[in-house]
């Protein structure tokens, strides 16, 4: 039996709970921002940051990839804006007596939250093989350890070089250049967690594995359909444009297993009726789905679509469109007339009327836009269910024209910029051989790891060194015990970051923390000040300009940071002018106009007032790069996920006061949590059928084929609106019940959202919460 590693800093009894919440941001939404903000910045940074968060002349959030609208309101940031900016910009750094004051084994006995509360890192610190405690040491030093590191290596390939989305258009490229100039191409990322389904799913049917969507389309759209996402949480800006959508007569449709606040009702706090009225309902229907129902449900509204064209031939499919531009239509239709109404009823635990009337908005509406996040791609058939999302879109001529496409939800404010920069472990042949035009040398041809077979070749000893661009891998992945062991048997990790967290203490042999400046500093280099670009959820490429000074003067940019430790790694290996990218950004963007498709002229076009829109064959000109140069209508077999009697299907969700693994508080206020994150949400139905009760001290065990039960220890039950045979409790700390090998098919992505799990009263009562 596997047990998480319990570290926390509060006690169990701390936790309190109230009533869920049905309507998000309002007032309360301005105070949780700005309260925090002023206590920890004081009113002018405060101010200064704010006001300049996704602003043309300003930097770009690091809470989401939501896009910008072209017209800015003064204030265009969420809640977790403003706490992300807070979290950054905090001017409390950590001072060099701390490392020795703390030693590794202390760290790991502390949590996120209080890791991240210690303040910002501002010098590069060293651990060796024989000690306990990192120490200060200088750049050249630290740069120096780590190319001795990876030049003693037998291979390149026992080197893995993660990325967090994070990272800038330009650090991206530069560090998958750094890294393929090594010799390897393991570069995994935070996308192989997160929409690598999507890219599958998407890039097979319809050419591109991004959005098919321009922001304008949300307030053009007649239906929108939000599958497996938590937008009030995950991406509150996006509440605007769907409050945009619903006055210009959009019907919204949610789809998830959770009550969620930021489904139901939006105040918006820049409106009156926001502040003082009821503000806008968005769910017209909410479908609470079983979790691993969603393929199911899809396939039923498609079945019913058909059906409806059988029934008024020439009324229902948009025939012209499908005949110009698909295939695969006959047999997708073959298919579905078989599709088993029990089947579909029992997989998504709802009933035939919900899916009727699901299916009649879709139909009713000319204009449709699905979009979808975790909830759909971290499942077992995760790229099987995305491929239905298309089959439903192509049915009715749904993707190529205003208010209608495909919008997978990005997280991370540029982890789609990322993989378009080169950041995969697969890149396609074109891609590396404008590097090898570009930079005269060729680089490897094999793919390399992803997050998942990163962690087994470490287990396997294949991989010694592990080095983060950012991130917190040990935390984010999945079966957080074999991933920490599997760490730990590195020779060296280095990670390259703003504050502590969990990768920070475990770690190789040796281990270096290399500190960066976040997206708020200014960025001055030999050729003046600089500024960055990202890429948003629907391709556009916008620039990112720090405006306060760096917390600490020994602090350096991440292209400082990959451009020197490329030059002590390569010598002369490579003829790139490494020291002419980190003197010029604008050098390092000559390069990727010259390699990467959409960024020709990039330095004129970013300096634009809006920045500029990538192309996108299936949004622009209903051109899809597939084999066969049409959208693929694909057939899928219906998988229906088992849940034994006496267990539940779990999920792994955020909390309201936090951004991926970071915590910036202990609060989900919508779901009415507070003080602690040691929580299961179960349906009251299920608990009185496993004799359960609200606010129980629980033991939750996840069970995977034969191998020893995953175990939660002292978790507190809180009786929630949740579908029935359902669980949910938080990322990270339940990713330890989800086992390496479950992952997707094809695109190996963890499945977090729907983990067998039985729930027990404790064992023990809970010495450690939060």
């Amino acid at each position: 039996m596997s047990d998480k590693p319990v570290a926390n800093d509060r006690p169990d009894d701390s936790i309190e709970i109230g009533s869920p919440k049905t309507w998000a941001a309002g007032v309360p939404g301005v105070l949780h921002s700005m309260e925090p903000a002023l206590k920890h910045m004081g009113v002018g940074r405060t101010v200064k940051l704010l006001t300049a968060l996704n602003q043309k002349d300003g930097f770009d959030c690091m809470s989401c990839a939501w896009p910008d609208p072209s017209h800015r309101k003064i204030a265009e940031f969420c809640e977790n804006g403003a706490k992300a900016v807070t979290w950054e910009a905090t001017p409390v750094t950590i001072s060099s007596s701390f490392w020795a004051e703390h030693s590794v084994t202390d760290l790991l006995t502390h949590d996120e939250y209080w890791l991240g509360m210690q303040g910002r890192l501002v010098e590069p610190v060293y651990k060796p093989a024989d000690s306990d405690h990192y120490r200060p040491v200088g750049w050249d030093q630290a740069f120096r350890l780590i190319a001795d590191k990876l030049n003693s290596l037998a291979s390149p390939d026992e080197a893995a070089f993660y990325t967090s989305g994070r990272a800038s258009n330009e650090a991206a490229f530069l560090y998958q250049l750094f890294v393929r100039a090594f010799g390897t191409n393991n570069l995994p990322d935070c996308s192989n967690m997160c929409h690598e389904s999507t890219g599958a799913a998407m890039v097979e049917t319809v050419g591109i594995g991004k959005a098919t969507v321009a922001y304008e389309d949300f307030e053009k759209a007649d239906l929108i359909l939000i599958l497996g996402q938590n937008p009030g949480t995950n991406h509150p800006r996006m509440l605007t444009a769907l409050e945009e959508a619903k006055r210009k007569g959009a019907q919204i449709v949610a789809v998830n297993p959770v009550r969620e606040a930021g489904l139901i009702r939006y105040k918006n706090p820049q409106t009156v009726r926001g502040i003082v009225g009821k503000g806008t309902t968005l769910a017209d229907q909410y479908v609470q789905i079983r979790l691993g129902g969603d393929m199911a449900l899809l396939q039923a509204v498609s079945k019913r679509v058909l059906d409806a064209e059988a029934a008024h031939p020439g009324t229902v499919l948009d025939s012209d469109f499908l005949l110009k531009h698909t295939s695969g239509l006959d047999a997708l239709a073959k298919h579905l007339a078989d599709l088993d109404e029990d089947a579909v009823l029992a997989a998504t635990g709802v009933t035939s009327r919900e899916i009727d009337e699901l299916a009649e908005r879709y139909i009713a509406a000319d204009r449709v836009i699905i979009t979808w996040a975790m909830g759909i791609t971290q499942h077992k058939k995760a790229v099987s269910t995305i491929r239905e999302i298309i089959n439903l879109l192509l049915l009715r001529g749904n993707i190529g024209k205003p208010g209608a496409g495909a919008c997978p939800m990005r997280g991370h404010s540029n982890v789609q910029g990322d993989r378009t920069m080169g950041i995969w472990e697969k890149m396609p042949a074109p891609f590396l051989d404008g590097i090898r035009r570009e930079f005269g040398f060729d680089p490897p041809r094999e793919d390399g790891v992803d997050s998942i077979d990163g962690i087994r070749a470490m287990q396997q000893g294949r991989i010694k060194f592990w080095m983060g661009l950012g991130g917190n891998l040990v935390a984010a992945i999945s079966d957080t015990g074999a991933a920490e062991a599997a760490m730990r048997g590195t020779e060296m990790t280095v990670q390259v970051s703003t504050k502590l967290n969990r990768s920070h203490a475990v770690i190789g042999a040796e281990a270096l923390i290399l500190p960066t400046m976040g997206r708020t500093e200014i960025d001055r280099q030999a050729s003046g000040v600089q500024f960055v670009t990202v890429e948003d959820t629907v391709s556009a490429v916008h620039s990112s300009f720090g405006k306060v000074d760096p917390v600490g003067p020994e602090l350096l940019s991440e292209i400082s940071i990959i451009t020197r430790l490329a030059r002590a790694v390569l010598g002369t290996k490579v003829p790139v002018d490494w020291k002419a990218f980190e003197d010029d950004y604008d050098v390092i963007r000559d390069s990727i106009s010259r390699i990467v498709p959409g960024f020709e002229d990039f330095n004129r076009r970013i300096r634009a007032k809006d920045g500029f829109i990538l192309p996108n064959g299936p949004r622009d000109s209903r051109t899809f790069a597939t084999p066969t140069g049409k959208a693929m209508l694909t057939v899928n077999e219906l998988e229906h996920v088992e849940r034994p009697k006496g267990r539940l299907l779990l999920q792994t969700f955020r909390s309201h006061d936090q951004f991926n693994t970071t915590i910036y508080g202990l609060n989900d206020r919508y779901r009415g949590v507070k003080g602690g994150r040691n929580v299961v949400f179960i349906s009251p139905e299920d608990l009185r059928e496993l004799g359960l009760h609200d606010g129980q001290s629980v033991d939750v065990f996840s069970e995977w084929k034969d191998e020893p039960d995953r175990v939660l220890r002292g978790f507190r039950v809180v009786s929630y609106p949740i579908a029935k045979g359902c669980a949910a409790a938080y990322f990270p700390e339940a990713n330890v019940l989800v086992p390496l090998d479950s992952a997707s098919e094809v695109s190996n992505t963890p499945v977090s959202k729907a983990v067998v799990v039985r729930v027990e009263p404790a064992r023990t009562p809970a010495l450690l919460g939060g």
